[in-house]
């Protein structure tokens, strides 16, 4: 039995060596990355069973993530290696820490994460599953959005909670009628939906907490949870029955935000299934997203259960 199980693009980023252009900068360090698996490595990192659901490539990048996976408890019998290169994503950090994408995938050049089929997907392990989680950069391509929603299919069917996080990288989509047409269809299937401040003006028109809730839980019958993730303000979350809170984010020397929501979703994920309450789940996330941008890449600074407890502890806090 797994707690959260991942599917989506899985990739290499290359982080730089010092924030900058890509023209200034004189050389990149590889890490692991791909939004789902960051979350799968967060979730296992705070003690809970995560299981991925991807495909790489038949190259040292592809080994390279499958052994990050092993090495930090991820189920990874369902990863499947297709005879093409692992997909890249070179980042672009800003003196704040904030950055942004320049991926080798498509619809730039052929790459094996979107070579995910449908038949690679087997219902059965997404079947034993809680929750089933993903990102919109999973659906940019066939046949791996087929592949997902053949996913989320199964999840609905046998009642596995759907997380969805649009993680939306415009210049992935060759149109925009497709991407919005697609968006639409995840967002009417799940269960929790997770938002960046962008997106949620993007896909909704506004980003204040309340009036966005209220929009989401209007328009979309099947969602239960919709989280608004704030960066350095924090974050919001509503549940269908009523309940809110917004808790602001911790204070801590931003080296580097690659990855940090997928840190914030794998904490509250984590807290749900554990049911902590409301105001301290979102605290706990809050935490551990914090922790991870103290340190260069998606994963090297996610923290264990024991340190984001110790670090909330500092300030009077627990998930007790």
């Amino acid at each position: 039995m797994l707690d959260v199980v991942c599917i989506g693009e899985i990739l290499v980023d290359m982080i730089p060596s010092k924030p900058g252009s890509y023209v200034e900068v004189p050389s990149f360090l590889k890490n692991f990355g791909g939004a789902p698996f960051n979350v799968a490595i967060g979730v296992s990192r705070l003690g809970k069973k995560a299981g991925a659901i991807a495909a790489v490539g038949s190259d040292p990048f592809g080994e390279f993530l499958i052994h990050t996976l092993k090495e930090n408890s991820v189920d990874t019998s369902q990863i499947v290696v297709k005879k093409a290169r692992t997909t890249l994503a070179f980042v672009q950090l800003e003196p704040s820490g904030e950055r942004s994408f320049f991926f080798y995938r498509e619809p730039w050049v052929l790459t094996a994460d979107t070579l995910l089929s449908p038949e690679d997907v087997d219902p059965n392990y997404v079947a034993q599953a809680k929750i089933l989680h993903t990102s919109g950069v999973a659906l940019t391509s066939e046949p791996e959005r087929s592949a997902v929603f053949k996913a989320i299919e199964v999840a609905k069917k046998h009642g596995v909670m759907f997380a969805f996080d649009p993680n939306l990288r415009l210049d992935l989509w060759r149109e925009e009628q497709k991407m919005l047409e697609t968006y639409e269809r995840a967002f009417k299937v799940a269960d929790i939906i997770f938002l960046a401040r962008e997106e949620a003006e993007y896909f909704f028109g506004t980003a204040e907490p309340r009036s966005l809730a209220n929009q989401v839980l209007n328009k979309y019958s099947e969602v239960k949870y919709i989280a608004l993730k704030l960066g350095v303000k924090g974050a919001y979350v509503r549940v269908r029955d009523g309940r809110e809170a917004y808790e602001p984010a911790f204070k801590v020397k931003v080296v580097d935000t690659t990855g940090a929501g997928d840190a914030w979703a794998a904490a509250f994920e984590v807290a749900l299934l554990e049911r902590v309450p409301l105001k301290k789940a979102i605290r706990f996330a809050n935490a551990v997203a914090a922790l991870k941008c103290t340190g260069y890449g998606a994963i090297s600074n996610l923290p264990t259960r024991e340190k984001a407890v110790s670090f909330m502890e500092k300030y009077g806090d627990s998930v007790e």
